[in-house]
Formats: C-alpha cells, structure tokens, sequence
C-alpha cells in the first residue's frame, strides 16, 4: 500500500467494511479495502478499511454523523 493511508475501520464483517468504505466515498473521502480473510473461510482474517491520513479528522466526523461505531 501506498505512503500516507491508515487503517481507520476493522472488522470480520465484510459487508460492514463495505457499507464504511461508501459512506466514506459519499463524503469524498476516497477509502480501500484490504480483505485478509481467508477466500474458503469467511471466519477468519479481518476486512480493513484505510483513508488517507489527511482525510482523518473529516473521516471520524462522517462516522460519528452517521452512527458508525468504531
């Protein structure tokens, strides 16, 4: 991964991951996933949700805002 992106969001659940990672993108925060899940076992590994390091401060506010917890 590229210089100056944080991981702001973990978790099993890769949906939730998924549904962190739009309400980001709709508040232009551009955000990747990282899945680290095993591909036959969707109980193992986490699903990492990572930003900028810029877009931080902007990020936790959409997340508060919207009720997301962290």
């Amino acid at each position: 991964m590229e210089k100056n992106w944080i991981k702001i969001f973990t978790s099993t659940d890769f949906y939730r991951s998924e549904i962190i990672k739009q309400v980001l993108c709709e508040h232009q925060i551009d955000a990747v996933l990282l899945n680290k899940q095993a591909s036959s076992h969707r109980d193992f590994g986490d699903v990492e949700v990572y930003i900028h390091q810029q877009d931080f401060s902007h990020a936790i506010e959409v997340m508060i805002l919207n009720q997301i917890n962290l």
